[in-house]
């Protein structure tokens, strides 16, 4: 996919499983929620990979190990090892091995996820700001991640202290709903400090780079249901994107996504990898897809029709994305919305 302006989703003859060599795929609101498997996630998953898909698993969760999110996938019903999963912690934990020496001490703000990966690339976790450390790196720490850890990260980025972050998602889904995210955390430190971090996680480059060293993947195909670091990340490798609608984002902030924030294809849940992605098609001064046609009015988006409501959903985001141009379509589309149920 290349960085120009995305007017509409794009259309697959062949079955996303078939067409990618290997899918990125999301955990959080993709795979699993509140540590439960989503509906379709493992059987659609199993059929993916009997079919010679390969699956990796990238999350920005810094939190958990490799070891330790491969276990609960297998539990879940998704025989995975530790190999097929990149967390951000070993994105960050890369950057900052560039950056310093090896051997270096390097100040943990967050859960183990964090430590295991520093020690892979040879660095040293310490606690405290008087250890000396040559950087500071924080990561979701969960929610028993005590206070004082932010005051210990302000203490030494105020003297200087090199500053990285797995990640700024300001939220993450749980079973009980949207909780504060290691970017709330990060915030914590940068009002404390007036600093800013290095970041690596999603969407930005390093997790793109981290997750391609680790995959060998040729054609793939980014899966999340994020539009600012699943899609956005997609965006900003030029790779293709699968929007699914388990998770943060519903049909009104998809209508209004910028270029970077548009993906390729978007389907209900991950049953969307094992079939071809239908076609979105200028007709009638507006956009056809299935049995609905979907037009931008000078305030609103009209849509008229019948049948499977994500082909409305793809021809009112081919309708909305094409008013907008380069920027953000903000045409009321509540009623067009209402008609397809979401």
């Amino acid at each position: 996919m290349s960085q120009s302006v995305r007017t509409r989703p794009a259309g697959s003859g062949q079955a996303l499983s078939e067409a990618y060599d290997t899918a990125l795929l999301d955990l959080d609101g993709v795979v699993y929620a509140g540590g439960n498997a989503i509906v379709h996630a493992v059987e659609s998953l199993a059929t993916a990979r009997a079919g010679g898909m390969h699956l990796a698993y990238v999350t920005n969760n810094a939190l958990r190990t490799p070891d330790t999110v491969a276990e609960h996938l297998t539990e879940l019903g998704i025989p995975t090892g530790a190999d097929d999963v990149i967390t951000s912690a070993q994105a960050v934990a890369r950057l900052i091995s560039e950056q310093v020496p090896a051997g270096s001490r390097v100040l943990v703000i967050g859960g183990e996820g964090l430590r295991v990966a520093l020690r892979e690339r040879g660095l040293v976790p310490v606690e405290s700001a008087d250890d000396d450390p040559a950087a500071v790196v924080q990561g979701f720490g969960g929610p028993d991640l005590p206070w004082g850890r932010f005051a210990e990260a302000s203490y030494a980025v105020a003297r200087g202290v090199p500053w990285f972050a797995s990640n700024t998602d300001l939220t993450i889904p749980s079973g009980r709903g949207i909780a504060p995210g290691n970017g709330a955390a990060v915030e914590v430190v940068r009002i404390a400090t007036g600093a800013e971090p290095q970041v690596a996680g999603k969407p930005l480059p390093p997790m793109h780079r981290e997750t391609i060293l680790r995959t060998g993947a040729v054609r793939p195909l980014v899966v999340g249901d994020r539009l600012d670091t699943d899609i956005e990340g997609a965006f900003n490798g030029e790779v293709d994107s699968l929007l699914v609608l388990t998770g943060v984002t519903d049909g009104a902030q998809l209508l209004a996504a910028p270029p970077q924030h548009r993906p390729t294809y978007v389907d209900a849940d991950l049953r969307g990898l094992l079939t071809g992605q239908p076609e979105v098609v200028e007709a009638e001064g507006g956009f056809r897809c299935g049995g609905w046609t979907a037009t931008a009015g000078s305030e609103r988006l009209e849509l008229d029709g019948d049948g499977a409501a994500l082909d409305g959903l793809r021809a009112l985001c081919a309708a909305a994305w094409t008013a907008a141009g380069d920027g953000a379509c903000e045409l009321d589309g509540g009623k067009a919305l209402a008609r397809l149920g979401l």
